[in-house]
């Protein structure tokens, strides 16, 4: 008696798991019922299938990243280039990533690299540079608007790295190098301005105070006094160089 009840036992387990099926929150699966799809897919949760009738597909609904691998690419000003890139996806129509396409992952790589390279080349190498954002976001749309019918939704295209030739990036380092002088002398230039200016308006405030040019000058003097020099400074009153100016005057005449 207890063979037959334990083989009644395996045949019973064996008979439940062909025909119930649990699927996780992050799955969905497509049943087909003798070749046809079976209304909408299935989960998340648990549900039954009728063994040798129906078949099932488990489709991911998660975020998908996959990787673009480098592609060649020629830009608008003829140069060469290798790009590659970083696609994020997820599944949003099961029945359609089952049905209508073989295999969506594969689908979705291909269809990537091809757009990648016709869209990258139709930008010049300036603007492959200093407008990755935009062009990303031009990628993800014509992604997004192919692979609808395969029920997938293309969320970001990041471009990665681009590869320049070693001549194009000498040229490159050359043009920051030259850039980076320009404004140093463009700023060097706008202080010199800037205490040209300053001086001016100093030498008008003293020009005006006869009092202020000798406290700048008796200030100088401290100034130069209290360095370790061997020089001795003497002092000489603004009121002396102007007597002297005057006699001299006079004996010109």
């Amino acid at each position: 008696m207890l063979i037959p009840a334990i083989v009644a036992v395996i045949f019973i387990l064996t008979f439940a798991s062909m025909i119930v099926r649990i699927i996780p929150e992050y799955e969905r699966a497509v049943v087909f019922r003798l070749g046809r799809v079976l209304g909408a897919e299935k989960g998340p949760g648990i549900f039954i299938l009728i063994p040798l009738v129906d078949k099932m597909v488990r489709i991911s609904v998660r975020t998908i990243t996959m990787d673009i691998d480098p592609q060649d690419v020629i830009t608008k000003d003829n140069v060469s280039l290798k790009v590659n890139a970083v696609l994020y996806f997820r599944v949003v129509a099961p029945i359609k990533s089952v049905i209508n396409v073989e295999n969506y992952l594969y689908a979705t790589s291909q269809l990537a690299q091809t757009h990648l390279r016709s869209i990258l080349g139709e930008h010049t190498l300036d603007e492959l540079l200093s407008q990755r954002e935009k062009i990303n976001t031009h990628i993800q749309s014509i992604l997004d608007e192919n692979t609808d019918n395969w029920g997938i939704k293309v969320e970001a295209v990041e471009i990665k790295h681009v590869d320049l030739p070693v001549n194009m990036q000498r040229a490159m380092a050359k043009e920051a190098e030259s850039e980076r002088e320009r404004r140093a002398k463009i700023i060097a230039a706008a202080g010199e301005a800037e205490a040209a200016e300053k001086l001016r308006f100093a030498a008008d405030t003293m020009s005006g105070n006869p009092v202020t040019i000798q406290l700048r000058y008796l200030q100088t003097l401290n100034d130069i006094s209290s360095e370790s020099s061997h020089t001795i400074v003497f002092p000489l009153p603004m009121n002396i160089l102007e007597t002297l100016g005057n006699v001299v005057g006079k004996k010109g005449e």
